[in-house]
């Protein structure tokens, strides 16, 4: 529940940041994933159009993937004014393979992210809250530990609590910002917190109310990018991602 709403009455009066996640989310949803040739085809499409923030893929999930970003790096196909984006579990194996991935980028943002809902806590990890905060400030400790890996390419945190939109309100804050603490972003290289509606279950003034909730409840707002990903299974994610902008997100 939340009171004294204002999304209903505010109005998008500037274009939020957009984040083009087809060549790694859009992907991993094909029942046979894109080849190289066609990811690179797609990434050159995305560059035309005008994204300036692009999720290039899962590099330590398999070969395809690394080589991929790889192949991005090492041909110098990366416009100087685009920035890549990668994902990784918490996992330090991933975030190693991950970072070596990076090597020569310009800058790049490292998402991380782990599950955290009720049904996530006791059927996939059967763990505690308590417990799924380790695995999260531990992963960020992983990607500290290893920023040398990166060599000179300038990393970003994006963090993710995957399931956000079926997680209690209270315990994605809490989760959220013990991964702030962890990192320590500052207002000049602040920190990605990415709320995904990754089951679409509710209307979209409903995942708007969680929006504005979360930014009422987050502290240091000035050190926080506020990213929403709204999924479609309802077929309302463009309205979702709509009245999230109204309830104050930052990029889509």
């Amino acid at each position: 529940p939340i009171k004294n709403r204002s999304w209903p009455n505010n109005t998008i009066t500037k274009s939020p940041s957009w984040c083009s996640v087809d060549l790694r989310d859009g992907n991993q949803a094909l029942p046979v994933p894109m080849t190289i040739e066609q990811k690179l085809d797609f990434f050159e499409m995305l560059v035309k159009i005008g994204f300036k923030e692009i999720e290039v893929g899962y590099p330590s999930s398999n070969d395809t993937e690394y080589a991929f970003v790889r192949k991005l790096i090492e041909e110098n196909r990366i416009p100087k004014d685009v920035k890549i984006q990668v994902l990784s579990q918490a996992r330090e194996n991933l975030v190693i393979k991950t970072m070596k991935a990076l090597q020569g980028a310009g800058g790049a943002v490292f998402h991380l992210y782990n599950a955290t809902s009720p049904v996530q806590r006791k059927f996939t990890f059967n763990k505690s809250k308590s417990e799924l905060i380790e695995m999260a400030t531990q992963g960020v400790k992983n990607v500290k530990k290893h920023l040398p890996l990166a060599g000179t390419t300038k990393i970003q945190l994006e963090y993710s609590p995957e399931d956000f939109s079926s997680t209690e309100s209270d315990f994605a804050v809490e989760i959220c910002s013990a991964v702030f603490s962890e990192w320590q972003p500052t207002a000049e290289n602040p920190l990605i917190i990415n709320l995904p509606s990754t089951v679409e279950m509710n209307t979209p003034n409903v995942y708007a109310d969680q929006i504005e909730w979360m930014i009422k409840h987050l502290d240091n707002r000035e050190s926080i990018i506020l990213s929403v990903h709204p999924h479609n299974d309802r077929g309302t994610g463009v309205a979702a991602a709509e009245l999230a902008l109204l309830a104050g997100a930052d990029r889509v």
